[in-house]
């Protein structure tokens, strides 16, 4: 048996203040750094050794990735940072107050946006690249996605570096976002196109699955923290 950890990061500014972020590069709150020490703690109880740790290139989940290994003592864990794991991109919703959307475009469309699967929002008339990802093809950089988009972005992340890894018998933590994280978890859990609309991951509260040599799912636990 081998431990998948999957923790979205602490509160973020943009949580804080209830905007829209997606790629945005957003920091901690004085909350969230407090969430993701006590998310540490609640991991350190569990004595897991961990053989790597997975990250977005967003400071909000590396900021979290980073106190939790101090938090349990394995800041030495190699620590990987992949694009794949960036929060779903909210296109030209980024920056807006997601009450004042649901005046805008109103309370159906704007749900259908944040938590259906095939839905894109606005889209952005350009992409743009930051300094960050100037290491990568320009086209990976996405106008806008919908939950699915990220999923198919995310997937060749995890059959690449983190389910070999897990084969292996070594213990992985990902730190990432609400989305990416709910499209992993679908994928894991096999849930349905329509089913993904009631799944929900709280920040900084860790979830442990416990998996078989096949990769397949004996537990699930949400640590209180």
């Amino acid at each position: 048996m081998v431990k998948l950890v999957l923790l979205r990061h602490g509160e973020s500014v943009a949580n804080f203040s209830n905007t829209y972020t997606g790629w945005s590069d957003v920091p901690l709150t004085a909350r969230g750094v407090a969430q993701a020490q006590a998310a540490g703690a609640a991991l350190a109880a569990l004595g897991l050794p961990f053989g790597h740790v997975h990250t977005s290139v967003l400071k909000r989940a590396i900021q979290t990735a980073y106190l939790v290994q101090e938090a349990i003592g394995q800041s030495w864990v190699p620590i990987t940072k992949s694009w794949r794991l960036n929060e779903r991109h909210y296109g030209a919703l980024r920056g807006l107050n997601k009450d004042k959307t649901r005046e805008l475009f109103g309370q159906a469309q704007v749900a259908q946006w944040r938590r259906g699967f095939t839905d894109r929002p606005p889209l952005l008339a350009q992409a743009r690249r930051s300094r960050a990802y100037q290491r990568y093809p320009a086209a990976i950089i996405p106008r806008g996605e919908s939950l699915k988009d990220a999923e198919a972005r995310l997937i060749p992340y995890w059959a690449d570096e983190i389910a070999p890894r897990l084969v292996a018998g070594d213990n992985q933590l990902i730190v990432a976002h609400g989305s990416s994280l709910r499209a992993l978890t679908k994928y894991l859990e096999r849930i349905s196109d329509a089913g993904i609309n009631q799944v929900e991951v709280a920040n900084a509260q860790p979830i442990v699955y416990t998996l078989d040599r096949h990769l397949a799912i004996l537990d699930k636990t949400l640590l209180p923290v």
